[in-house]
């Protein structure tokens, strides 16, 4: 999982929609590009085009205003055209028509966003799931340490299945990473991957 890109398509209204389903997932160490339709002119958009043909997943979030949104019709339009895979996320059956009405997708339910956030993870890491058994872990997280005067590097090995990582949820047990340095401990919620809480080792 080095290098691969997802590029999410969206209208301007959704943008906050946008921002807190994939919060978590900017996270992994592959880039996402959220269409931030400020792209009015000739250049910005040349741009946006160049970062959608070279993604590997096309995330298309639609709604009832992404249903009439020109752009986001466009880019599914071309990545359908130029093979690359589309990820469906729907708010109601109705917006998911044309070209991508046969795609499995994730139906986004905005009472509950944790449960999103686990099913668009679960899609992209079907979608981006590295090949060969050398590949392990199959996620991983890397950060900088916080506790003050460490900033060692700790890193988050994502190696189960979702449907372990749900089970996990579902007996509020936490994913956890050590910083090998000062021993903190860090904690993780399965389902979304989203920081819960640290314990640092007091000092002597």
């Amino acid at each position: 999982m080095t290098g691969e890109q997802v590029y999410v398509s969206h209208a301007p209204p959704d943008l906050g929609l946008v921002e807190e389903l994939f919060s978590t997932v900017k996270n992994f160490p592959f880039g996402v590009h959220v269409a931030l339709e400020e792209a009015d002119s000739g250049s910005a958009r040349k741009r946006l085009k160049g970062r959608l043909a070279n993604s590997d997943v096309v995330v298309a979030v639609l709604t009832e205003t992404a249903a009439t949104d020109e752009w986001v019709n466009q880019e599914i339009g071309y990545a359908v055209a130029k093979g690359i895979p589309v990820l469906p996320l729907y708010e109601d059956d109705r917006y998911v028509g044309g070209f991508i009405d046969d795609l499995e997708g994730v139906r986004i339910d905005r009472e509950r966003p944790s449960v999103t956030i686990f099913y668009i993870l679960s899609a992209l890491r079907d979608e981006l799931a590295p090949l060969g058994s050398l590949s392990v872990p199959d996620w991983y997280i890397r950060f900088p340490c916080t506790v003050p005067n460490c900033a060692h590097p700790v890193t988050l090995e994502i190696e189960r299945g979702q449907s372990k990582l749900r089970k996990l949820k579902e007996h509020g047990k936490p994913l956890t990473a050590s910083c090998d340095t000062c021993m903190s401990r860090y904690y993780f919620d399965p389902a979304t991957i989203g920081f819960v809480r640290r314990e640092s080792i007091p000092e002597q």
